[in-house]
């Protein structure tokens, strides 16, 4: 919970900072608190959607608890800002979740 804590500490002063907003996604995601998690992501990508690495955090999240097809529509949100912004490797990531989410 400390690093929870100085992660709201920080984005008090902030509160726009895509990269405290998805670190601390990602530690709620480590604790099991999908819908803070998702919140955050979903912040995120609404305000900075060229913030790529939340796209597969928020796609991989959302097949866990069994949405599917909201998955795939980010998946490919993502992919769309990865070849934007000449990120292939990004872009890789997404397609193989979103390859993978298709075929499951």
């Amino acid at each position: 919970m400390e690093r929870i804590d100085k992660l709201k500490t920080f984005l008090e002063k902030s509160p726009n900072d895509s990269f405290l907003k998805h670190a601390l996604a990602l530690e709620y995601v480590k604790l099991g608190e999908e819908a803070g998690a998702r919140q955050l992501f979903e912040e995120i990508l609404t305000h900075d959607p060229a913030y790529i690495g939340s796209y597969y955090h928020l796609g991989k999240l959302l097949e866990r608890t069994g949405q599917l097809p909201l998955a795939i529509t980010w998946y490919e949100k993502g992919m769309a800002a990865a070849r934007a912004a000449g990120d292939r490797h990004a872009y890789g990531e997404l397609q193989g979740a979103y390859e993978e989410a298709m075929d499951g």
